[in-house]
């Protein structure tokens, strides 16, 4: 019987239940999870370097005799081994941790095959704990057809292991028909392969290949696969989105009252973006569907304020608003802001946190259990299942993307009930590029308060290599 994508890892030979367990532990489940557990770098074991030929920090392979053998115990033990080839170079193989057999194996005349990184040593090149081979004295070894892949260690199974497992599910890749789900025509005018094709060189580069390409992550293949899990994000996030339109939302046109006088007590007036985006966001929770929705702005532009008169809507409509913050300083800031704004309004507003405890704790939970709280501000102790809202309307997360996508809707099913869910508003200072933002958040959508109020100083958005990190 055919194996396909789907089906369990334990469908390959060689794979019991314990080996199964090792790689359900690392999320590898079926044969097309080993499809994409690619490779973290490649070695070139497809041409020979010449002694000579070596350079600093660039793998190599080399073929040698060895000249000598030495063995050290003056601060640990040390194997030293001198290995010379036609081009009068030497290369000293250093290895830390050996056993005698090794001792044994490299004896003086004995030619050897060495992989690794060289360095320069005391006595020229050097190679710490490379991989070798022993090769006997007439035998004509010949070179690999490909780059040798390097995956990603997994507990409790050997490279060797690995390598096998991953080669049989390869033998399983079906025909590019039916596998592809991209236009031939469009993969051909980007020059890109099929994705069978971008597999298949993923982990069996040709001979030829660039492995500096390949590091880098600009080999085209590459870039197919990079597409095709860019194309799944976009699916599964848009099948969430048109999942969340089933259900409805309650309408929160407002009445005017609490809305207007937050922006006449307001010291300051709303720049045009954040009268723009508060409009986009009223139309929104005027609709019976959910509203889920992405505030863009950098820091100083008003999104606080924004999501204040968001949540004023709800709360003339009798409802009530969550805004959770991923740290206890950012979601006291906005507590802060908001009873000054709110709480001259009368306006109830309660803070749930962690280091909210005890008696303090067990009344702000029946405030807002009882629906006397419209307004709950808090961290991660929002979506915890002890606490329960009365009328959850809307909710607001800050920082959206420190929370997980189950806290966020951990917190949308606070206000779930009877085919109901509350609206989103969700809230970033991340500076996004549109079209990332697009593909990023696909499910949202995304408002941008592009205009800082008078007297902000613009903030300065840079892109720093990771060297210059420690600067």
């Amino acid at each position: 019987m055919a194996v396909t994508g789907q089906a369990p890892l334990s469908s390959l030979p060689g794979v019991g239940p314990k080996v199964a367990d090792k790689f359900a532990a690392r999320g590898i489940l079926s044969v097309q999870d080993l499809w994409w557990h690619l490779p973290l770098r490649y070695e070139d074991r497809t041409r020979l370097t010449t002694i000579a030929q070596l350079q600093s920090g660039v793998p190599a392979q080399i073929e040698g005799r060895v000249d000598a053998v030495e063995r050290g115990f003056r601060f640990r033990p040390v194997l030293r081994v001198a290995v010379s080839d036609a081009s009068h170079g030497t290369l000293v193989l250093r290895f830390f941790h050996f056993r005698a057999a090794q001792v044994a194996q490299f004896a003086v005349g004995t030619r050897v095959r060495v992989f690794g990184t060289p360095k320069p040593g005391q006595h020229g090149w050097e190679i710490v704990h490379p991989s070798y081979r022993v090769l006997a004295p007439d035998e004509d070894a010949g070179l690999g057809d490909s780059l040798d892949p390097v995956y990603p260690v997994l507990e409790g199974v050997g490279p060797a292991t690995l390598r096998k497992l991953i080669g049989q599910a390869l033998e399983r890749l079906p025909p590019e028909a039916a596998l592809e789900l991209l236009p031939p025509h469009w993969l051909q005018d980007e020059q890109l392969p099929s994705l069978r094709a971008a597999l298949l060189t993923m982990h069996r580069p040709p001979v030829g290949t660039d492995p500096q390409q390949l590091l880098a992550g600009a080999h085209p293949a590459q870039q197919r696969l990079a597409i095709e899990e860019l194309l799944a994000h976009q699916l599964s996030l848009r099948r969430q989105r048109i999942a969340l339109q089933r259900f409805h939302a309650p309408m929160l046109p407002g009445n005017g009252t609490l809305v207007q006088q937050l922006r006449s007590a307001l010291p300051f007036q709303l720049t045009g973006a954040q009268q723009r985006v508060f409009e986009q966001i009223a139309r929104d929770l005027a609709q019976p569907s959910p509203m889920l929705r992405l505030v863009q702005g950098d820091v100083g532009s008003g999104k606080t304020v924004v999501a204040a008169l968001a949540a004023m809507l709800a709360v003339e409509q009798g409802k009530q608003v969550a805004l959770a913050a991923p740290t206890e300083l950012l979601a006291e800031q906005h507590l802060n802001n908001l009873r000054g704004w709110l709480e001259p309004l009368g306006v109830r507003i309660v803070w749930l946190a962690g280091k909210v405890t005890g008696k303090a704790r067990v009344a702000a939970m029946a405030e807002v259990a009882s629906g006397q709280a419209q307004l709950v501000v808090g961290t991660h102790a929002l979506m915890q299942d002890a606490v329960v809202f009365h009328d959850l309307a809307l909710a607001i997360i800050d920082e959206q993307h420190r929370f997980g996508v189950h806290q966020r809707l951990a917190l949308r099913d606070k206000g779930a009930a009877a085919g109901s869910v509350p609206h989103q508003l969700v809230m970033t200072a991340t500076p996004i590029p549109r079209t990332l933002a697009m593909s990023t958040y696909a499910d949202l959508d995304v408002s941008a308060i592009d205009e800082l109020p008078p007297g902000r100083t613009p903030v300065q958005t840079i892109v720093l290599s990771a060297e210059r990190r420690p600067e």
